[in-house]
């Protein structure tokens, strides 16, 4: 199926393209029939994984910014995933960087992006999460009576995790008080949340990645999270995404900060500024690359994370990821988990049911 439209859909615009296949996920997931035809079609075997306290009914995860807003959050969970990350989400709304901003380099099996964390902001993601808020919004929007307060209920049988960033206009020694926002705000819908140091597309968000940086954001983080852990009766994982261009000396402080400060589980990698592999005319456009080139990168971080941390956390491994084999050496190399996105955009949403054939 996806052979069939994969054609039509390379070319048109990629962000088109992008915001053609999200809605019909959204639309695709929100009706029961739909739903349920993708779930047949994408069935696979059930491969139960533990980490961070959480029961993951695979170890395939789709990975932060293929739907920034959770609005398909059921359809992706159709295609088989065993968690969907969304976000960039960021405590303001604010646009993003100017289009155009996303490239295929399709002889490369590659995207660069320069998104920029666009975002529509914490109400709009709570909405989206929350069926009674929705239902709050439109009866203020139809003048109904007063709003009725309901619970909020799980959208998928998907672990959801939720990536957050700090807004574009947040220097970083204020970067603190975006990301306790954002825990206060969604600690009550997620399974775990991530914290993302590591877009390159954010001027200066990389600088929190450092070892006295990291520690601080991320001690403040801990702190804030025992109070919502009182309230809402649940210990809520913290992850935190690095980038793959860290040296090894950062990379080794980095993660020292994250094991200090308590937090659950570690994110290899983001996408890089670097061009290694590229042979595409695009590749001189500015932006965070991903696909088959950051293959390499992205295994040599494992590896090093892999051995730093020594099984005191659970490691999820992203980037370059595009078919069963390089999903299962990421498996083999010790990872807890895995994401794809680009792997996705080239191979399809069969993928997932390839890559849980195969390991």
């Amino acid at each position: 199926m996806y052979n069939l439209i994969y054609p039509t859909l390379f070319r048109l615009d990629p962000e088109r393209a992008h915001e053609l296949t999200l809605r019909a996920l959204r639309l695709a997931g929100n009706i029961t029939l739909s739903r349920w035809m993708l779930q047949l079609l994408f069935f696979a075997r059930s491969k139960p994984v533990e980490a961070f306290g959480l029961t993951f009914k695979n170890p395939v995860g789709i990975a932060a910014g293929y739907d920034k807003d959770g609005v398909a959050i059921r359809g992706l969970s159709a295609l088989g995933f065993g968690h969907v990350e969304i976000g960039t989400v960021t405590p303001r709304p604010q646009p993003g960087n100017p289009s155009p901003r996303i490239f295929r380099l399709v002889e490369d099996e590659a995207i660069i992006n320069r998104m920029g964390f666009p975002s529509l902001g914490t109400e709009r993601m709570q909405i989206e999460l929350n069926p009674a808020l929705r239902m709050n919004l439109a009866e203020r929007i139809v003048g109904f009576g007063a709003r009725r307060r309901r619970g909020f209920s799980r959208v998928s049988d998907a672990m959801l995790g939720i990536n957050l960033g700090r807004n574009k206009d947040t220097p970083n020694d204020e970067a603190v008080f975006d990301y306790l926002a954002l825990l206060q705000n969604f600690s009550a819908y997620a399974d775990y949340l991530a914290i993302n140091v590591s877009s390159p597309n954010t001027v200066g968000l990389r600088d929190l990645q450092s070892r006295a940086a990291l520690e601080t954001l991320l001690n403040h983080l801990h702190q804030q999270r025992v109070i919502e852990q009182k309230n809402h009766k649940k210990r809520i994982p913290i992850l935190v995404k690095l980038s793959p261009d860290l040296s090894e000396a950062e990379l080794d402080g980095a993660i020292e900060a994250i094991l200090r400060s308590r937090m659950d589980g570690i994110i290899v990698t983001n996408t890089t500024l670097g061009r290694e592999g590229v042979s595409s005319t695009l590749r001189g456009e500015a932006g965070g690359l991903s696909g088959k080139p950051l293959k390499q990168a992205s295994e040599a971080v494992l590896y090093q994370t892999v051995k730093k941390v020594d099984g005191a956390v659970p490691i999820v491994s992203v980037g370059g990821i595009m078919n069963p084999d390089d999903a299962k050496k990421r498996l083999d190399m010790g990872a807890t988990l895995i994401q794809i996105y680009s792997g996705l955009i080239y191979r399809g949403p069969g993928l997932v049911k390839e890559i849980l054939r195969h390991i």
